[in-house]
């Protein structure tokens, strides 16, 4: 076979999975906005004052306020309790456990971690917190906050673990040979250097976990349970954005499927908001080392 014809048939190739590889993507680009374009459309005509001043009580005259505000205090609560965790083991994975063992262990009980049900977490958490607190407590505390916050913080700490380690595999290790060959101990080259350097894609991680958490519905029911009224404290049942949903989108008035569309877009937006102010954050932030 001459050069010319492997050179076309090289060709040829490319250009076929060019054009496979816009298909794809084209594809998952239309039903990403179909999926907003369709939770836009419903939710915006409940789009109301009282969607973020009145409770869920109310019923279909109610909104959504108790709801957000369980939503935002359970997932902060899960974000302080599974961030600093998951940053420390995805730092120890990939700066000293890379090449162990029991690295290779962690990193697999991580994925099945990462590949399951979420509801697994839900029940998991009922076992170990719900029962547990309703027996010392004869009852006086079962479900709570609290325990909502245990199952998120359960369902994004692997999330936030692998993304770590792979950011800081990311890091070219010629910055790691320069430090080290300066006399830079290798705590102050990790903290100082390694996570400044992927301190964005570790943010990202922190984002995707924080994204998982906002839409969470099945570990809630096990632990939150829902309240139809505005709690604060983390050991009374609270309600939540996604539970809200669950509920008003299983009972036949339309009125309750307007407010369900509005919760979901809510979640939709905080998301993106979330997300595209992080990237325009970081993506002007130019790292510099003293």
């Amino acid at each position: 076979m001459s050069a010319a014809s492997i050179y076309m048939r090289r060709r040829l190739t490319n250009v076929l999975a060019m054009i496979l590889s816009a298909c794809a993507t084209a594809l998952g680009l239309l039903f990403l906005v179909w999926i907003l374009l369709v939770t836009a459309r419903n939710g915006l005509s409940a789009f109301h004052v009282s969607l973020f001043t009145k409770i869920t009580a109310y019923a279909d005259q109610g909104g959504l306020s108790n709801a957000i505000v369980g939503s935002l205090i359970m997932d902060l609560m899960a974000l302080m309790i599974c961030a600093p965790i998951g940053v420390l083991a995805g730092v120890y994975l990939a700066e000293y456990a890379s090449r162990t063992r029991l690295g290779t262990t962690i990193r697999f009980l991580n994925d099945i971690l990462l590949s399951a049900p979420s509801i697994v977490m839900g029940l998991f958490v009922y076992v170990i917190i719900v029962l547990p607190m309703s027996h010392l407590t004869n009852g006086g505390i079962s479900f709570s906050g609290f325990a909502g916050s245990v199952a998120l913080a359960l369902i994004g700490l692997p999330v936030i673990v692998r993304t770590t380690d792979e950011m800081l595999h990311l890091v070219p290790g010629t910055l790691r040979e320069a430090a080290l060959s300066l006399g830079v101990p290798k705590w102050k080259l990790t903290v100082q250097i390694l996570i400044r350097a992927a301190s964005s894609g570790i943010l990202t991680g922190v984002l995707l976990a924080l994204a998982r958490l906002a839409g969470e519905t099945a570990p809630l029911l096990f632990t939150a349970f829902g309240n139809n009224f505005m709690t604060v404290h983390p050991l009374d049942e609270m309600a939540s954005l996604p539970i809200a949903i669950y509920q008003y989108t299983n009972d036949p008035s339309p009125a309750l499927h307007s407010i369900a569309w509005a919760g979901a877009l809510l979640i939709t937006i905080f998301v993106l908001t979330l997300s595209l102010i992080t990237r325009f954050l970081f993506s002007r932030k130019k790292v510099t080392y003293e």
